[in-house]
């Protein structure tokens, strides 16, 4: 879709404010950053050609993308090391925003950002923040506020796979990496060949494809080292057989935690988010233990004996 709108720099407080439509008032919450969203590609679709774009992860318009993807500018992209990253969104100051949140998966690069943090997301996503039955009202705004957080991807029954990608030969391997749980992204993947007993480095081609090239025959069956955000290392050992062929799957038998990674700590926004709280008793229990703690280490700085009841 087009639009026309000059760039809006975000409040110098980047805290997000909850907007509670029961009581129609706003409060903060330190958990949420104020972002920008738009949509692109068909109002029920996954984006251009329901492919994932500059991350190169294909048909995410099945599951278990399900189509509920965005664009991230580079805070968010972060030159491709941000693909397959999750994040909650849900949408304010819009009388048709459900404020309910809604999960989404980096897929693509956004080359035009209106804001800080801006989410080009696909039709189908921009579309699910609304109330029942008022979509296409939302997605007719064009241009939204909303608030998001870094959350744990969780792939279910999904373990971590390889796509070997089209153009690969003898001499040349290209491995596209995706479903990992946890972070949902990956900083460095090394390749051991058959027998060899020793890691290289592969090169980051684009988005989640990493590369090798080399003068000789590379000899499989080969293992993969891949690392995500959190530094957190998994190997599968010979996913790729000496038989390989472009164009191929390989899954492999390993698979991240999904809440002991740096997607729990919401990397690069300063907040904690951990596991989401689904209810009022449940938030109150932990902002009542997180005031403890204080009261506990302000006692122990003063010098102040711990009452005890």
């Amino acid at each position: 879709m087009s639009w026309q709108e000059p760039c809006d720099p975000l409040p110098k407080n980047i805290l997000a404010r909850i907007v509670n439509f029961n009581a129609s008032h706003i409060t903060a919450d330190p958990y949420w950053v104020a972002a920008r969203a738009t949509w692109y590609g068909a109002p029920t679709g996954a984006g251009p050609y329901d492919n994932g774009g500059a991350c190169g992860f294909k048909n995410v318009n099945l599951p278990p993308f399900s189509a509920m993807t965005s664009c991230g500018n580079q805070p968010l992209f972060k030159d491709g090391k941000g693909c397959g990253s999750c994040y909650q969104i849900r949408c304010v100051n819009h009388p048709a925003c459900s404020g309910n949140p809604e999960t989404v998966m980096i897929t693509d690069m956004n080359y035009y950002p209106v804001a800080k943090y801006h989410f080009d997301l696909s039709g189908t996503a921009f579309g699910a923040m609304a109330q029942p039955g008022r979509n296409n009202e939302l997605r007719h705004a064009g241009i939204i506020d909303i608030q998001f957080r870094r959350v744990p991807c969780i792939y279910p029954g999904q373990t971590v796979t390889f796509h070997i990608e089209h153009g690969s030969n003898p001499n040349y391997l290209a491995v596209l990496v995706e479903f990992e749980d946890g972070d949902g992204d990956v900083v460095q993947v090394d390749i051991m060949e058959a027998n060899s007993g020793w890691w290289t480095p592969m090169r980051e081609s684009w988005g989640s494809i990493w590369r090798m090239d080399s003068k000789r025959r590379l000899q499989g069956p080969f293992s993969l080292r891949i690392t995500n955000e959190s530094g957190e290392r998994l190997v599968a050992y010979q996913v790729i057989p000496a038989n390989w062929a472009p164009n191929t799957y390989y899954r492999s038998n390993i698979q991240y935690e999904a809440f002991g990674s740096a997607a729990g700590q919401a990397i690069g926004f300063g907040s904690a988010v951990g596991l989401v709280i689904s209810s009022a008793a449940g938030l109150h229990t932990v902002i009542t233990g997180i005031i403890g703690l204080i009261c506990l280490v302000l006692y122990h700085l003063h010098g102040i004996e711990v009452p005890q009841f």
